[in-house]
């Protein structure tokens, strides 16, 4: 739960979304160098995230459309939780000293 409480604190930011098919969904200003990896690039916004972390993204656009010209007319993606293999998120939103705590309760709490 420690996750999907985070993640839900990040609705309405910028987030980059590594799926396991080597596909990449990069969201808002930021830009990832997907020439070297030969990944597609689709900026949005994080609109919501349920309990098994799957996520939905809105206001998409693709950053190679000569690549993939079949997702120009795509606006919004849902992605299930079980393809993603990273999630970036920006630096600026995350209280890491926040989250450190939070871990610390929830395996204080597992053991007891």
């Amino acid at each position: 739960m420690l996750f999907y409480s985070f993640f839900k604190s990040l609705v309405g930011k910028d987030v980059v979304v590594e799926l396991k098919n080597d596909l990449s969904c990069h969201t808002g200003k930021r830009r990832v160098d997907m020439d070297s990896c030969c990944r597609i690039a689709i900026c949005g916004t994080l609109h919501s995230v349920d309990q098994y972390l799957n996520i939905k993204l809105t206001d998409i656009s693709v950053t190679d459309p000569e690549k993939y010209p079949h997702m120009l007319s795509v606006k919004n993606c849902f992605i299930r939780g079980s393809v993603v293999r990273y999630v970036q998120l920006p630096a600026d939103e995350v209280d890491t000293q926040l989250l450190q705590d939070a871990a610390r309760k929830e395996a204080l709490q597992q053991k007891q």
